[in-house]
């Protein structure tokens, strides 16, 4: 959806919301979006819009041509609120890339089959470099955004990658429009087998005690929807308990049918509207990220791994291989639509699009073990034989360098 047709609206929400306190949520019980939550997001919408055209106009001044304008300003959607058209194009536009030859070399990961494989080798080969560490947001926006121009540009995909709204379907997200099974899903829920939940596990290496999770309602393979036959071809690695890993460290060819195990008990716990509403209001960027991704190996663990663990599974559940759940990237479309959003929420201060923080995750190793450096701006995001490479500072802003999307 391009931003001109709501530019009036969005300007006028500008007036209404600056500065306005976010109304009482005392009564919210956490499954009920606050007026708070949506005051906050029509906020952060009106904001972009109007930073994107306040730029436009500076620099047409200067005599110089934007690369990004509220005429080719795009929104990303709810995977729901899209129509049963746009969800089939979705739907066909990832089996189609899941269709196409790899680019990864058969002897840097022989069991990379397709160009949708060559994103999980990506994920896997960086996943101890990319995840409590200051490169991880912007790494996952440039991650998220090279997979939507794959399906655009390779597979005549016309939309934009739409987000998993958590909090909408926390209490029952196997019958969301994302997992219902039907033609227009990203696949069902996996077939219900009578189990235990995940024991999460520190990677080798890494510090931190084992966490049991409850289970889902699923746990078998998916057998309904667009993905109930496909075949996933890399993986695991590691990060759950009494889980082998595949051959060659998880790159490998280790074919095997997609599992599932979605649930609402993970969800509410970890991705309700009150987490969604105090995430947002967080004051900095290291406090943000505590709230995202909790604290690695206490059960506090974020939205971030609550939602993989809800889809649980393989690959989904598998830290490294997750990538290849298709589900994943509605997922970290709406990581990026949070993260965007609070970005755009710091009103009075430039510093949220380039802040990368000073705590524990802000540095080059994950959760500043062994200690290094601070992540810089000019740290590269590299996507190995997925797509091109960036910096962070290119990525900081969804309205900058190559960037210009926002969300609705």
């Amino acid at each position: 959806m391009k931003a001109a047709t709501i530019l009036g609206a969005a300007l006028a929400a500008v007036a209404v919301n600056a500065g306005v306190v976010p109304r009482d949520t005392a009564n919210n019980d956490g499954l009920t979006e606050p007026p708070a939550l949506a005051d906050l997001l029509e906020q952060a919408k009106a904001q972009v819009i109007g930073n994107v055209t306040e730029n436009e106009a500076k620099m047409r001044k200067r005599g110089e041509t934007p690369r990004c304008t509220v005429r080719n300003l795009v929104f990303r959607r709810e995977y729901g609120s899209l129509s049963k058209a746009e969800r089939l194009a979705y739907v066909n536009a990832v089996k189609c890339l899941q269709s196409l030859p790899p680019r990864t070399p058969g002897d840097a990961a022989p069991g990379a089959k397709s160009r949708f494989d060559d994103f999980v080798v990506t994920h896997i080969q960086q996943t101890l470099d990319i995840h409590y560490s200051g490169i991880f947001q912007a790494w996952h926006r440039w991650f998220v955004y090279q997979y939507e121009l794959a399906l655009r540009n390779e597979c005549g995909y016309t939309g934009y990658q739409p987000y998993w709204d958590w909090p909408k379907y926390a209490t029952a997200p196997q019958d969301s429009p994302i997992f219902n099974g039907d033609p227009y899903s990203l696949g069902g829920n996996g077939e219900y087998i009578p189990h235990e939940g995940p024991i999460i596990t520190p990677p080798p290496g890494i510090g931190g005690d084992s966490i049991p999770l409850p289970a889902g309602v699923g746990g078998g393979f998916v057998k309904t929807g667009p993905f109930a036959n496909m075949t996933v071809n890399l993986g695991p690695v590691g990060g759950l308990a009494d889980t082998a890993p595949g051959p060659l460290g998880g790159l490998g060819w280790n074919p095997r049918g997609l599992k599932r195990d979605l649930g609402g008990a993970m969800n509410m716990r970890y991705a309700n509207y009150t987490t969604v509403l105090r995430l947002l209001t967080q004051p900095n960027v290291d406090a943000y990220r505590i709230v995202s991704e909790g604290i690695p190996y206490t059960p506090e663990i974020g939205p971030h791994g609550g939602i993989h663990y809800t889809m649980g599974g393989d690959p989904g559940g598998d830290l490294f291989t997750s990538p290849g759940d298709p589900a994943f990237w509605v997922h970290h479309g709406q990581m990026d639509r949070m993260w965007a959003t609070w970005q755009a929420l710091g009103i009075f201060s430039n510093t949220r699009y380039t802040d990368l923080g000073s705590g524990r995750y802000a540095h080059r190793t994950w959760d500043n073990a062994p200690a290094s450096d601070l992540a810089q701006l000019t740290d590269v995001i590299d996507m190995g034989y997925a797509a091109p490479s960036t910096t962070i500072g290119e990525v900081m802003s969804t309205t900058g360098g190559d960037l210009c999307y926002f969300y609705l």
